[in-house]
């Protein structure tokens, strides 16, 4: 969830004056601590007080979510769908796009750091109730601070780059160098890597949310190819059981992402149908 965090903020910076980059990260990060600490804190500990199955259920709703996520990433992949992408940089259309693009990163923000905060909130359930609002407190500061100061190595790292290319030393400019043309590949592989982690943390939040739930066959399946794996696997067993494990929860958030993308398509061909029939719609688009 983390790396899934850190790999999509920077795409909200993109476009923006370079002076404007970290100005607007601060902002995001402040609009994430208040997500987690204002909204997403004491709806966690009411909860966990009163109806911690209600804690499971977010939970695992909060893994679809991340299915279908990544499955749309992969699926706007193949089909080269770039929806939501701006032509215009965002530094040329002026401050409402500014300020539009910072509230829309908090908005994602919101259900990135719901399902962290989730996460950390259900390792420390049996724990008194001030016990668990200390450790959340804390994960929260620690989890912004590391997600946000990371984005803003990545995104100020071309900037880097490009006063080391300015340098005398043959050695500092080969390295700026090196950082200017390595920063696109960097973004694309954290886009990689968020959209693999989407899959597979929503299918293992699945996987182990219905063993909790009750539905107990599919994560001890899981769990028995696990140790015949480790078991005939001596030497790597516990590396390789953990492969089994991550392929297989990936695999069941790209089938169950892939259900949500095909659902919500026809929904929205749905409602763009319905929209175009509106007569009131039609009349204002003659006027």
């Amino acid at each position: 969830m983390v790396v899934d965090d850190t790999a999509v903020t920077p795409a909200y910076v993109r476009g923006l004056a370079s002076e404007r980059e970290l100005p607007i990260i601060k902002r995001i990060a402040k609009g994430s601590l208040r997500n987690k600490l204002l909204l997403i804190l004491p709806a966690a500990l009411i909860l966990s007080a009163i109806a911690p199955i209600v804690v499971e259920i977010l939970l695992m709703a909060g893994g679809v979510y991340l299915c279908f996520e990544g499955a749309e990433k992969l699926y706007h992949r193949l089909t080269h769908e770039d929806h939501g992408v701006e032509d215009v940089p965002t530094v040329v259309q002026g401050p409402e796009a500014e300020e539009a693009t910072i509230k829309g990163a908090i908005r994602t923000d919101l259900i990135l750091s719901a399902e962290i905060m989730v996460i950390a909130l259900k390792e420390v359930i049996d724990e008194g109730f001030v016990q668990r609002a200390i450790i959340l407190v804390v994960v929260a500061f620690l989890i912004t601070a590391i997600v946000y100061g990371v984005v803003a190595l990545i995104v100020k790292m071309d900037d880097v780059g490009l006063a080391l290319v300015g340098r005398e030393s043959s050695v500092s400019q080969r390295i700026g160098r090196m950082m200017v043309v390595g920063m696109p590949k960097l973004l694309g592989a954290l886009t990689v890597i968020g959209t693999a982690a989407m899959l597979w943390v929503g299918g293992h939040i699945l996987l182990v949310g219905a063993d909790e739930l009750g539905w107990h066959s599919p994560y001890e399946f899981v769990h028995h190819v696990e140790e015949v794996v480790g078991d005939k696997t001596a030497a790597a067993g516990d590396v390789l059981a953990w492969v089994v494990n991550t392929s297989i929860s990936a695999t069941i958030g790209l089938a169950v992402g892939a259900v949500m993308v095909a659902v919500v398509s026809q929904v929205r061909r749905r409602e763009a149908a319905r929209r175009a029939r509106d007569p009131r719609r039609q009349g204002a688009a003659i006027r």
